[in-house]
């Protein structure tokens, strides 16, 4: 029995869980975008620093791959009182008074400059946030987890759909170069057996050892191992994107190989008039697919 499909998902999404709690109001959003691993930035009050690791512990076991911005908040149901750093604010008024004296200063001591020295404005009358917090916080983040992962699961959804399509394209567009170099060998050969006779005028030479000298040249001019490898990649692309999960790094390779395969095929292709111009048009929009796809697939997980 074969395993179901994994999810494919987006590194871009959003999501926000708000909570009342005994404490106030909590409010928990993460946003991810793209990255070539798993960045996380927290932006937190201090007061959350207790519990960072073990919102980390939940975020490192359901993303793989992104940067995420998470930010927690909580709105206290009481104000909290604020009481001055007495000690603090004595050595930042001594400190001033000997700056003026020492180097002959004029002015006085600015208190809302005092206010901004960290430490300096003490919060009073909050209870500490405790292990009941933590538990409840910690649910909300998993909540939020589970929102953040559907709504990249929708976006990689649809960029898989795009990526098939694109897919599908490239191997009608390999399927129709294989046709046309099969109609355009022959005419390669004859033309290349007029230029060489032309060429050699009248110098005596072996017509069948010219006509295998063609066929040679022709055959090095040969694109069908190209477009058999594309179509393999091809199919190996469509297989990941059948499979699902984690496949944008895996996918990486198979379009470098992809756009080698293209870009050998250009080089080689020396088909006759329209046949050849066909040829390089189905080529190039070959190369601009397999691109697209190299873009979109940075986004996937």
């Amino acid at each position: 029995m074969s395993a179901s499909p994994k999810p494919i998902r987006s590194m871009t999404g959003f999501a926000q869980v708000r909570r009342t709690l005994p404490e106030g109001e909590l409010s928990v959003s993460l946003k991810s975008l793209n990255h070539r691993g798993l960045e996380l930035r927290f932006h937190t009050g201090g007061e959350f620093d207790r519990f960072e690791n073990a919102m980390r512990v939940l975020l490192t076991r359901a993303l793989i791959r992104g940067h995420v911005d998470v930010r927690v908040s909580l709105a206290r149901k009481e104000s909290p009182s604020l009481s001055i750093n007495r000690p603090l604010l004595q050595a930042y008024l001594d400190a001033s008074r000997t700056a003026r004296e020492q180097f002959g200063l004029v002015g006085e001591p600015d208190l809302a400059s005092a206010f901004r020295i960290p430490g300096m404005l003490m919060e009073a009358g909050l209870e500490e946030l405790g292990p009941a917090f933590e538990q409840r916080l910690l649910e909300a983040v998993t909540e939020a987890i589970a929102a953040l992962n559907a709504f990249r699961e929708r976006e990689g959804t649809q960029l898989a759909a795009d990526l098939r399509a694109l897919v599908a394209n490239i191997v009608r567009c390999a399927s129709r170069i294989a046709e046309l170099r099969e109609q355009a060998a022959p005419l390669f050969q004859a033309r290349l057996l007029d230029r060489l006779s032309e060429l050699l005028g009248n110098a005596a030479i072996d017509r069948q050892r010219l006509a295998q000298e063609a066929a040679f040249l022709v055959d090095r001019s040969d694109i069908r191992e190209e477009l058999s490898r594309l179509k393999i990649h091809a199919s190996q692309l469509e297989q990941m994107l059948a499979d699902g999960g984690e496949i944008g790094k895996r996918m990486d390779f198979l379009l470098q190989e992809m756009n080698r395969e293209t870009n050998t095929t250009l080089s080689k292709t020396n088909a006759v008039g329209e046949l050849g111009l066909e040829i390089t048009s189905l080529a190039l929009a070959v190369k601009g697919d397999v691109e697209k796809i190299r873009e979109q697939a940075l986004n996937l997980e």
